[in-house]
């Protein structure tokens, strides 16, 4: 086979282009529509209620379970009344004594003073 018998053999391909059926065409591309991603129906979005707000806000479950432990605490060293710690206010309130402080951050004034 010579050079001229292909140029011969794609020229005629050339002039007899056979595309493909309307049929095909038209199955593919139903095919391709039925691939097309669609989008999806849009919800509306609940608005937050006032306590999951807040409890977002402080940091969710476990900053509230802290802030219960600290509650539960406080509310029973307030009414437990330990004896310790009566024991030493006892000792601080009654005292007589005068105690002297020590400044030890002095005011403005202490620098005015000549002497």
């Amino acid at each position: 086979m010579q050079d001229s018998d292909l140029d011969d053999l794609f020229a005629t391909a050339r002039r007899h282009s056979v595309g493909a059926s309307p049929d095909l065409m038209a199955r593919v591309l139903a095919d391709a529509e039925a691939f097309q991603p669609r989008s999806a129906a849009l919800r509306a979005v609940p608005k937050p209620r006032r306590w999951a707000a807040l409890l977002a806000a402080i940091g969710g479950l476990p900053a509230l379970a802290g802030l219960s432990t600290a509650t539960l605490a406080g509310l029973w060293i307030g009414f437990a009344d330990p004896t310790g710690v009566n024991v030493v206010t006892d000792m601080i309130l009654a005292s007589s004594e005068v105690t002297e402080t020590l400044d030890v951050m002095p005011a403005y004034d202490d620098f005015l003073i000549e002497g």
